[in-house]
């Protein structure tokens, strides 16, 4: 029988199973695998007081602030990112979602002077690093860094890190369903078949995604959304609009690594479908597809998908 645990973390459920002969080992393994998702939430979460990104977030304007190393890496790759991403992928939109009211929110439009006075403190280019001294400095007071587009892949990736250096060889963890990571396969079977939602399915298809081995992730418009005349404004913003992303309502990113996943289904939300072919040269090895276009890229070991597309 395998080992079940769950947590409730980063403002969702985390659900973990893990196969193998040893139930006590595995339990312990597990929970050592959910503490650091909770230990990665301490660090970066953009609501906690407590947070080494809020205290970054606070300080950062007035001086360099030296920040512990592997979150300085971990900055540093969502700059690039930033950039390979063509900016669509950007965590210095905290001054956007606050423009916007998803902060503690439910959300609003904002006012053209609201949107512009957060569009002139939001971007890449206001963060300086100095890779000497480990330190992040901003150039204007009011910027912010928001890691929700990229912390739950992170905090997954480092559980799972965990639980392979605890010899876990078959385990599949998800943070709320739409971040997922598989270990190896559950016993007597080739990989972990994973539900996808209902517009990625082919009409008469199972709507499978196989993993092993592999990270999915799925972005959506309407996680966090409200409607004002008809129309849904979701909590995915265009950093460089400032605008709600309204070009495709859901994407998704499969390949080895989770947090890349995470950063690839946002940013392909803002792009829309026709970065497709850019993402597959920019980005080898990973799969992507959004609503009602074919999947692009070149399947990653032990990530294949089923029924991609849409049928009303």
């Amino acid at each position: 029988m395998p080992v079940l645990l769950s947590r409730y973390a980063m403002a969702t459920r985390f659900e973990l199973v893990i196969y193998g002969d040893d139930p006590v080992r595995l339990r312990a393994a597990g929970e050592e695998a959910l503490d650091e998702i909770e230990r990665v939430e301490a660090q970066l979460s953009f609501y906690r007081s407590d947070s080494e990104i809020h205290w970054l977030n606070s300080r950062a304007a007035i001086a360099p602030v030296k920040v512990d190393p592997r979150l300085y890496r971990l900055l540093k790759r969502c700059a690039e990112l930033s950039e390979m991403t063509d900016g669509a992928f950007d965590v210095s939109v905290g001054p956007l979602m606050r423009a916007w009211r998803f902060v503690k929110d439910k959300g609003a439009i904002p006012s053209q002077e609201e949107l512009e006075a957060a569009r002139a403190i939001s971007g890449m280019i206001h963060i300086q690093f100095d890779d000497d001294a480990l330190t992040v400095e901003f150039d204007k007071p009011g910027v912010e860094i928001d890691l929700g587009g990229y912390g739950k892949g992170y905090a997954t990736e480092r559980a799972v890190e965990l639980l392979i250096e605890n010899g876990i060889d078959s385990a599949l963890l998800h943070g709320g369903t739409s971040s997922v990571t598989a270990i190896g396969a559950p016993p007597g079977e080739e990989c972990w078949r994973i539900a996808m939602p209902r517009p990625f399915i082919n009409e008469g298809g199972d709507g499978l995604v196989d993993l092993k081995d592999s990270s999915l992730s799925v972005s959506a418009a309407h996680g966090k959304s409200f409607e004002v005349d008809g129309r849904i404004y979701g909590h995915v913003i265009d950093p460089r609009s400032g605008l709600s992303v309204n070009k495709t309502p859901v994407a998704a990113a499969l390949g080895p690594s989770a947090s890349l996943c995470e950063a690839l289904s946002k940013a392909l939300m803002v792009n829309g479908g026709d970065w497709l072919t850019v993402m597959n040269e920019r980005f080898p090895g990973y799969q992507a597809w959004t609503h009602g276009v074919p999947p692009h890229g070149v399947p990653p070991s032990g990530g294949t998908i089923r029924n991609p597309g849409y049928s009303a």
